[in-house]
């Protein structure tokens, strides 16, 4: 059974989230906004993180860039926050989706299980290409021979590779790339793609793997 943590600081959503998604069912915890969130978090290692903005102490989009620089729990941001600069600030700061309140409880299931189903497909696999190895278990790259050096990659650094090598040798467009990251009706800043790549890249430089992402101008991404 899956495990989904709902943080949420209002007591009625809160338990209005668990009994709907226990009803799915999932396995699902609720706690209490002042705990230590982040954490427990990082000692339960739910399948997916339901998360508020709006919480007292440390908020919600702290709370998912803390996480991002170890985890690669999946993060729904739940928020009444509904500005289109509200959720493009989530997902800059790692989030997977947004789901504005007040929320269709369909539709807020049917995003989960999207979110969960990306999530599978790219566990548990190892993609190789031109003696980069990108191990999608841990979330690391490295080179196959070499020194042995690796890196940890954020989620969407993660995704942007994976992609990229499951289109190894082949031309990847800019708006397929972002079509995959964020595969919602939403407008994302082109830039957020940018922030990203130049991330990746400079995380292949430090394993020994400069250049490894070609730009074709006009084009999109090659490797």
């Amino acid at each position: 059974m899956q495990y989904i943590m709902i943080i949420e600081d209002d007591p009625a959503i809160r338990e209005e989230l668990k009994s709907l998604l226990e009803g799915v069912p999932y396995r699902v915890t609720a706690p209490e906004p002042d705990t230590d969130l982040i954490e427990l978090a990082w000692k339960e290692q739910p399948d997916l993180l339901l998360l508020d903005i709006g919480l007292p102490g440390t908020d919600g989009l702290t709370i998912c860039s803390r996480l991002r620089k170890e985890s690669r729990i999946p993060v729904i941001f739940v928020t009444a926050r509904n500005t289109s600069m509200d959720e493009l600030n989530c997902l800059l700061r790692g989030g997977d989706d947004f789901v504005a309140k007040p929320y269709q409880p369909a539709v807020l299931l049917a995003r989960i299980a999207a979110v969960l189903r990306r999530t599978a497909r790219e566990q548990d696999e190892a993609l190789i290409w031109k003696n980069v190895r990108l191990d999608l278990a841990c979330g690391t790259v490295s080179l196959k021979e070499g020194d042995g050096r690796s890196t940890e990659l954020s989620r969407n650094e993660l995704k942007i590779l994976y992609f990229l090598m499951k289109h190894a040798g082949k031309i990847v467009s800019r708006e397929d790339l972002i079509d995959y990251l964020w595969d919602q009706e939403v407008f994302i800043d082109d830039n957020a793609l940018s922030v990203n790549m130049t991330r990746l890249r400079g995380r292949l430089g430090d394993i020994g793997a400069p250049g490894y992402i070609e730009t074709r101008r006009g084009l999109g991404y090659q490797i």
